[in-house]
């Protein structure tokens, strides 16, 4: 897989090129299950306008650069698009500079691996895009950084997909608080973890879930279960439980550095080989809020971006053998 770093201040060609490159891939995606169980464009015009108004110019400008289709219009709306799983691990680190590290862990085959700099709206963020307009992992330079995780829950629901909230989240917050305000009113069509951390150090974890309200945490760990597993089966695939317990057994019992931390997710039970069943770690990500800086980690490769050195560029990953006993 060839990781791509793109940086462009306005939606623009880069983008549009970008799309026209994933064009087939996403829309056979968004189709599989027909094209009339989706939402028409008048609905996704109607969710956007009703609970993301402020980004409703970007999708329209966006749109126009996919080509101003109308499946090209409803796929970037993210409005009740096809059900999707991930693993993912992600948490705080306890010291006293604020730090997310998160692993993405996900079938590379649907993934876009591009990471984006853009100046949308007038506001800078650097993140891992999904769709192109979503986002899995982000910061913007206001120094608020989320990330994601399923929730492990089976139930589909009518909202948004998860990583346009993600980039909501980026284009009109600048706080832990006000993130956890969009999360608590905007609906999204499945369950997951949303972790989100400032420059002050304050964070929430948000239970999103398409049949219940959400849920405020203060919770510094997430991984693929909310408050209890409700879907066994796929606990047990991913490890969300070890998982969990690894990572706040590592927040609990000693305080330990920076570059200590972010190499435990780099090793079992964290990294994962799982590819054969779609959730291996693709990357492992640091963000400092205050720093503006965002860090990619391969075992053996390092990527290291800014807000005032961000460079474009390429890198080429090789992941290993899948093996079925690894975690």
């Amino acid at each position: 897989m060839v990781f791509r770093a793109v940086e462009e201040e306005e939606p623009g060609p880069k983008w549009a090129g970008l799309f026209a490159e994933y064009r087939a891939s996403y829309l056979g995606w968004w189709a599989r299950e027909g094209v009339a169980v989706r939402p028409t464009y008048l609905e996704c015009l109607r969710a956007l306008r009703t609970h993301m108004p402020e980004i409703l110019p970007l999708w329209e400008e966006l749109v126009e650069l996919a080509g101003g289709g109308d499946r090209e219009a409803r796929f970037l709306s993210f409005y009740c698009p096809p059900r999707y799983l991930s693993g993912c691990s992600q948490a705080i680190w306890p010291g006293d500079a604020p730090l997310m590290v998160r692993n993405y862990d996900y079938n590379p085959r649907a993934f876009d691996a591009v990471l984006l700099k853009t100046g949308w709206q007038g506001r800078q963020v650097i993140g891992m895009s999904d769709g192109l307009f979503g986002l899995v992992d982000g910061m913007n330079e206001d120094g608020l950084a989320v990330s994601l995780t399923f929730g492990g829950r089976r139930e589909v629901g009518t909202g948004f997909g998860v990583p346009l909230i993600l980039r909501y989240i980026l284009q009109t917050c600048q706080t832990a608080e006000e993130a956890a305000a969009v999360m608590t009113r905007v609906p999204c069509h499945m369950s997951y973890n949303v972790t989100v951390l400032d420059a002050q150090r304050n964070f929430v974890t948000a239970y999103l879930a398409p049949d219940r309200p959400t849920q405020i945490t203060h919770v510094p760990v997430a991984t693929n279960h909310q408050e209890r597993v409700e879907w066994t089966s796929h606990a047990r695939l991913t490890a969300t439980v070890e998982r969990e317990r690894y990572l706040l057994q590592r927040l609990t019992l000693h305080a330990e550095p920076e570059d200590k931390f972010i190499r435990t997710f780099l090793r079992p039970p964290l990294y994962s080989l799982a590819f054969d069943r779609g959730f291996g770690t693709l990357y492992t990500a640091s963000y400092r809020p205050r720093a503006g800086r965002v860090e990619i980690y391969w075992p053996g490769y390092h990527w290291a971006k800014s807000f005032s050195a961000f460079g474009e560029d390429r890198l080429p990953i090789v992941y290993p053998e899948a093996s079925p006993s690894a975690v």
